[in-house]
């Protein structure tokens, strides 16, 4: 009897592992998609009732126990394997992608040329710049050092990509500005024009996916509020000055309070 078929490799075989633990065995057959066949028609009915329950939750750990306790080498899938620019553009739409670009060239463009320079072209704009308007976003793109460029990109694509890929790049490209713009403009009151990073950026994409996945699950967009607490000790981190950090706490908080008002208005009949 046929049960269902899935278009995810991972996930027909977590299903199938999870009900080898129940005592039931079903079978795979790899074409287009993962079909699941079941022999004993007599165990349907807790097959369907299981199938509900996963379809609901498929990355609930008691799934992933299931797979090491009762998954086995030879379950007839091949996994193919992916280039890291493969999977890179599987979660990312084409701004999250030229985002990275840009921030990876101004970057590189840092080490040739120096900070100072780099900074003179793309900074929060000074007293008499006002008028030069790329000023007012370009700072999003300046990055210090390694570990500041990765953590910020890591999060950029994790988030932005998927909000991309769900709700358009016009609404990506519209977080991006509106947050860029306000995070900067409150750091710049508190440290003067000489900052630089994605990271107000980011915590709008943290608070709005997170406020978005509380209140319209439907839309595809969430983030764990174990990650989210995590932003949170982030920011208090930042503002205690642990580890001897310069961070910029002023865009963080701003940033993410834009991202908390965007969900906000985009879920105010939800």
């Amino acid at each position: 009897m046929r049960i269902t078929d899935f278009a995810s490799q991972r996930m027909a075989q977590a299903f199938v592992d999870y009900m080898a633990t129940r005592g039931v065995t079903l079978r795979i057959e790899q074409d287009s998609r993962y079909t699941l066949w079941l022999d004993n028609d007599a165990q349907l009915e807790l097959v369907e009732n299981e199938l509900n329950q996963f379809i609901r939750d498929p990355n609930h750990p008691r799934y992933q126990m299931a797979s090491w306790h009762s998954g086995t080498t030879n379950s007839g899938i091949t996994y193919s394997h992916s280039s890291l620019m493969a999977n890179l553009r599987e979660r990312a739409g084409p701004l999250t992608l030229i985002v990275m670009a840009a921030c990876i060239i101004v970057f590189i463009l840092m080490q040739i040329v120096g900070d100072g320079t780099v900074l003179s072209w793309l900074s929060w704009p000074d007293v008499d710049q006002h008028f030069q308007l790329w000023r007012w976003f370009s700072h999003a793109l300046l990055h210090f050092s390694l570990v500041h460029i990765l953590f910020n990109l890591l999060w950029w694509w994790y988030l932005g990509g998927a909000i991309e890929k769900r709700l358009g790049s016009g609404k990506l490209f519209v977080i991006m500005l509106i947050s860029a713009l306000l995070s900067g403009w409150m750091q710049a009151k508190f440290s003067g024009v000489l900052f630089g990073g994605l990271s107000g950026v980011v915590y709008a994409l943290m608070g709005y996916a997170w406020l978005r996945g509380e209140r319209d699950p439907a839309s595809g967009i969430f983030l764990e509020r174990g990650l989210m607490a995590f932003s949170i000790v982030w920011l208090v981190i930042g503002y205690m000055g642990w580890f001897g950090l310069s961070i910029a706490n002023a865009a963080h908080v701003t940033g993410l309070l834009t991202g908390l008002a965007m969900a906000f208005v985009d879920t105010r009949k939800k």
